[in-house]
């Protein structure tokens, strides 16, 4: 779980003109939702938040302090300027570190397939997968291996090693990895198109 700790304060006015003018302050505005559906308006700084954002994923759980009131949380949403790329507004959803949720990991692939290396081309179909556990075992990413994969094999969900307490909810049949191998069959084809041309040379 993220040791991130963003500091934030109470926003007491909402509206796209207070929100304009915090931002001209180097601020964020932001929202924490709870699982009751009670919500509280923050800003954040935005030079924090911005350097920090490029290392939070989907399953990163942060913690929020909001006047010396700590909150731990998912960054469910960011909203960024089209033009410059900075950000607008920033939503969050709090956990409960007691109560079981289900998120989405990201998929981290590494290693150079053996399959690869030989002439195949590497496909990466799924990049996340869905999990249940508590808040303080869902992992930030996961990591697959997929050095030993070769020519024509595959990995698949059911493959990814999970914590004990990490229940998989993302189909196990899902392909995570694969490794084709046409070279083979182009070859055969190549054959086969030079066999009938030259039928066709004799013919005439």
């Amino acid at each position: 779980m993220s040791k991130l700790v963003l500091s934030a304060k109470k926003r007491e006015k909402s509206g796209s003109i207070p929100a304009r003018n915090l931002r001209k302050l180097g601020r964020i505005p932001a929202v924490i939702y709870g699982r009751s559906g009670v919500s509280l308006s923050i800003d954040l700084d935005a030079k924090e938040f911005s350097g920090n954002v490029k290392n939070i994923t989907g399953s990163s759980i942060v913690t929020v302090d909001v006047d010396g009131q700590s909150y731990d949380a998912f960054v469910k949403d960011t909203q960024r300027n089209i033009c410059d790329n900075s950000i607008l507004h920033v939503d969050f959803y709090t956990v409960e570190k007691d109560i079981a949720m289900r998120a989405k990991v990201h998929l981290l692939v590494q290693g150079n397939p053996i399959g690869v290396r030989d002439g195949g081309t590497l496909e990466l179909p799924l990049h996340e997968i869905e999990v249940e556990c508590l808040p303080k075992d869902l992992p930030e990413r996961i990591v697959v291996d997929i050095s030993g994969l070769k020519a024509n094999q595959s990995i698949h969900v059911r493959d990814i090693a999970l914590g004990e307490n990490v229940k998989l909810i993302s189909s196990g049949d899902q392909v995570v990895a694969l490794v084709k191998f046409a070279k083979a069959g182009a070859t055969d084809s190549e054959e086969e198109a030079a066999s009938e041309s030259g039928a066709a040379s004799e013919k005439k």
